[in-house]
């Protein structure tokens, strides 16, 4: 399905975030100009939690869920696991400073993170696109603002 504009910006953010969650994997391919270590991967992380996923969560929990809830049960319900799903990623962030299974963990984030926006692009947003007509999207969620 093609993507609504005012959509478009928030797959911008999911192409980074995938970039991300494939990096970090284990076994993960060597990228151009990004870390393969475990150390260079964990700042990598905390750098794109502080400057992109951060932010990207916030527009999606304070503008873009707001404005799409209580129309419809099936995104109601995947915006519910979806706000899990926010706490369970920053959650894993988090133990990278702390755990002493840090590959692990950036593995688990890695599959996580992927999982959460494949999730958000072929279910939330379709759905979304569904239930809304063009003209709704078009005022609904032009606030929202992409991080990258």
């Amino acid at each position: 399905m093609k993507r609504h504009k005012n959509l478009i910006g928030l797959s911008h953010d999911h192409h980074h975030g995938l970039r991300l969650a494939q990096l970090i994997k284990k076994d993960a391919p060597v990228y151009k100009d990004l870390p393969n270590d475990v150390e260079g991967k964990i700042s990598y992380t905390i750098k794109a939690w502080k400057e992109e996923l951060n932010y990207h969560f916030k527009n999606e929990e304070e503008i873009l869920f707001p404005a799409v809830e209580n129309r419809d049960e099936k995104i109601d319900e995947l915006i519910d696991e979806l706000l899990v799903e926010h706490e369970e990623i920053e959650y894993k962030i988090s133990q990278l400073k702390t755990s002493s299974e840090k590959e692990e963990i950036l593995n688990d984030l890695g599959y996580i993170l992927e999982q959460h926006i494949r999730k958000e692009e072929r279910e939330l947003f379709d759905r979304i696109q569904e239930v809304f007509g063009e003209d709704e999207l078009d005022n609904l969620i032009d606030k929202i603002e992409p991080v990258k």
